[in-house]
Protein backbone atom coordinates (compact mmCIF):
# COMPACT_ATOMS: atom_id res chain seq x y z
CA UNK A 1 0.00 0.00 0.00
CA UNK A 2 1.61 3.55 -0.81
CA UNK A 3 1.57 6.41 1.36
CA UNK A 4 -0.51 9.69 -0.24
CA UNK A 5 1.89 13.07 -1.21
CA UNK A 6 0.52 14.28 2.40
CA UNK A 7 1.35 11.16 4.26
CA UNK A 8 5.10 10.87 3.11
CA UNK A 9 5.65 14.96 3.64
CA UNK A 10 4.17 14.59 7.39
CA UNK A 11 6.49 11.61 8.31
CA UNK A 12 9.67 13.16 6.51
CA UNK A 13 8.88 16.56 8.82
CA UNK A 14 8.10 14.40 11.52
CA UNK A 15 11.78 12.81 11.27
CA UNK A 16 13.54 15.91 10.78
CA UNK A 17 12.13 17.85 14.17
CA UNK A 18 12.60 14.50 16.16
CA UNK A 19 16.21 15.31 14.74
CA UNK A 20 16.32 18.82 15.22
CA UNK A 21 15.36 17.54 19.08
CA UNK A 22 17.99 15.13 19.47
CA UNK A 23 20.79 17.25 18.22
CA UNK A 24 19.78 20.12 20.27
CA UNK A 25 19.83 17.77 23.27
CA UNK A 26 23.32 16.32 22.39
CA UNK A 27 24.84 19.53 21.89
CA UNK A 28 23.42 20.93 25.19
CA UNK A 29 25.03 17.40 26.67
CA UNK A 30 28.78 18.33 24.92
CA UNK A 31 28.11 21.92 26.06
CA UNK A 32 27.77 21.44 29.72
CA UNK A 33 30.51 18.64 29.56
CA UNK A 34 33.08 21.37 27.85
CA UNK A 35 31.88 23.99 30.58
CA UNK A 36 32.44 21.42 33.54
CA UNK A 37 35.92 20.61 32.38
CA UNK A 38 36.87 24.21 31.72
CA UNK A 39 35.64 24.87 34.93
CA UNK A 40 37.54 22.23 36.55
CA UNK A 41 41.10 22.82 34.41
CA UNK A 42 40.86 27.09 36.30
CA UNK A 43 39.11 25.86 39.32
CA UNK A 44 41.92 25.71 42.10
CA UNK A 45 39.13 23.01 43.77
CA UNK A 46 37.60 21.54 41.14
CA UNK A 47 35.20 19.66 42.97
CA UNK A 48 34.15 23.17 45.05
CA UNK A 49 31.69 23.31 42.48
CA UNK A 50 29.62 20.18 43.49
CA UNK A 51 29.35 21.16 47.15
CA UNK A 52 25.52 21.82 48.21
CA UNK A 53 23.59 23.23 51.28
CA UNK A 54 24.88 20.31 53.40
CA UNK A 55 28.13 19.93 52.40
CA UNK A 56 28.79 23.60 53.00
CA UNK A 57 27.18 23.80 56.45
CA UNK A 58 29.14 22.89 59.54
CA UNK A 59 28.21 19.33 60.98
CA UNK A 60 27.97 20.44 64.38
CA UNK A 61 25.08 22.90 63.33
CA UNK A 62 23.42 19.86 61.57
CA UNK A 63 23.74 17.69 64.74
CA UNK A 64 21.30 20.74 66.83
CA UNK A 65 19.04 21.14 64.12
CA UNK A 66 15.99 20.54 65.59
CA UNK A 67 13.14 18.33 63.46
CA UNK A 68 10.36 19.92 62.13
CA UNK A 69 7.04 19.23 64.05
Amino acid sequence: MTQSYEERSAVKTRRQQEDQRRMAFRRAIEDRYEQRQLLAEISEFPDATEFNYWQATPAASRRNAQPGQ
